[in-house]
């Protein structure tokens, strides 16, 4: 999947707090994997992400080798959303 990266900071900021550390435990993954997938940089606590980030406009392209935490994101966007 590729995806701009200001784009992923906007789907990122969306979230509700504790975000991070809910998609953490429902995937069964460190926190920090998934604050470094939306741009931060705690490689050495959460190591590797799985995304190649090329400049550009919009802050560049970000291409996802696994959707898993955007889609999680994206869901708990929705809810929130549903219980407005």
């Amino acid at each position: 999947m590729v995806i701009t990266f200001n784009e992923l900071r906007r789907i990122k900021d969306k979230l509700p707090s504790g975000s991070s550390q809910r998609i953490a435990d429902e995937l069964n993954i460190d926190v920090n994997v998934v604050r470094n997938y939306f741009g931060g940089t705690h490689f050495k606590e959460g190591g590797p992400v799985g995304i190649h980030l090329e400049k550009g406009p919009d802050g560049g392209v970000v291409t996802l080798d696994d959707a898993s935490i955007l889609e999680c994101a994206m869901r708990i966007i929705a809810e929130q959303k549903d219980q407005q």
